[in-house]
């Protein structure tokens, strides 16, 4: 059975190697922070937990302080050439993104291979007499065997040398820097929020504004607050929480009796929005700037949020009516 503790083993060690890699190269003159933070990185993954809470929260203020003071470097690891990468993609052409489309692909075909067979009386997919994914997010699990398999298919057909997917994988998180485990850390303080009753105390806040009988005010007022909580912290995973505590669960699901799988499936797509809305959200709006080596970056961000702000817009509303007419159907 494959389990999202063999994805974690998978993440430590691909960190370990490129905290590793990272120490070995003497070019990159922040290469010791690199190590560092890839290392600390890779700790998180492989014994996070067996750590206790102290702990992992040393580990995250280390994090913090390393990449705040200072930040990475970047490491130019020799793969191949410029020429070499031009050459190579002008003769293979567009078949290059076959290799990206495998992971979801393979995604999408496991995850339909644990949904469908119940459905129909039959037993899931089983590996040596087991199921072949834990319980545990198996849509996780089905991501990572999708990577797995573009990276297998990638060396089949391309045959670049061993350690290339390696070095170009330490290229492109030393570019993106710290904001690779933006979404992780933000995730998490959504849930010490939720601990701390942030959400409760922004239910009581609401309360008194929201009609209590009104399942569209209801509605909007969830939707809208993920995408301001999700623009405020930058991450929808961390305003999830809150906002499910704050309205989803004590008035549209409990008091309303609204479904709880259609409020957060669609509450989670209303988050993005606000994903789109906010340079906050460095992995979306910031990176791209960065791995495209734009010249004035900030310039660049706005030009980025200012070309999605109408899109997140209306999908906000979207969403919003989308809720409404799902919600209490179910």
């Amino acid at each position: 059975m494959i389990t999202l503790a063999h994805v974690y083993l998978l993440m430590g060690a691909l960190f370990a190697a490129w905290a590793a890699a990272s120490a070995l190269d003497r070019e990159n003159r922040k290469r010791w922070r690199n190590t560092a933070f890839w290392g600390l990185v890779a700790v998180s993954f492989l014994f996070g937990d067996r750590l206790s809470d102290l702990a992992n929260g040393c580990l995250v203020i280390a994090l913090a302080l390393i990449a705040g003071l200072g930040g990475l470097g970047l490491g130019r690891p020799r793969t191949t050439s410029p020429e070499e990468r031009a050459e190579r993609a002008e003769r293979r052409g567009d078949g290059l993104f076959g290799v990206a489309l495998v992971v979801p692909a393979v995604t999408f075909a496991l995850t339909l291979a644990l949904i469908l067979p119940p459905l129909f009386g039959l037993p899931a997919p089983r590996l040596g007499g087991r199921p072949l994914l834990g319980a545990e997010q198996p849509n996780v699990v089905a991501l990572a065997l999708g990577c797995v398999a573009a990276l297998a298919v990638g060396m089949a057909w391309l045959k670049p040398r061993p350690l290339v997917p390696l070095q170009e994988g330490r290229r492109l998180v030393d570019s993106v820097g710290w904001a690779v485990v933006l979404p992780q850390a933000l995730a998490a303080l959504g849930g010490v929020f939720a601990a701390a009753g942030v959400g409760k105390a922004v239910g009581a806040l609401t309360a008194g504004w929201i009609p209590q009988d009104s399942a569209f005010a209801a509605v909007a007022a969830y939707t809208c607050g993920m995408a301001m909580f999700t623009a405020i912290m930058g991450n929808a995973f961390a305003a999830f929480p809150i906002m499910t505590a704050a309205i989803g669960m004590p008035l549209i699901v409990q008091h309303l009796h609204g479904d709880p799988v259609v409020m957060a499936a669609i509450g989670m797509l209303s988050g993005f929005c606000g994903t789109l809305l906010t340079p906050m959200a460095a992995n979306y709006n910031v990176v791209p700037a960065v791995l495209l080596e734009l010249p004035d970056r900030n310039a660049a961000l706005n030009g980025v949020i200012r070309a999605q702000a109408p899109t997140g817009l209306i999908l906000l509303g979207v969403n919003t009516l989308l809720m409404y007419a799902l919600v209490f159907r179910f």
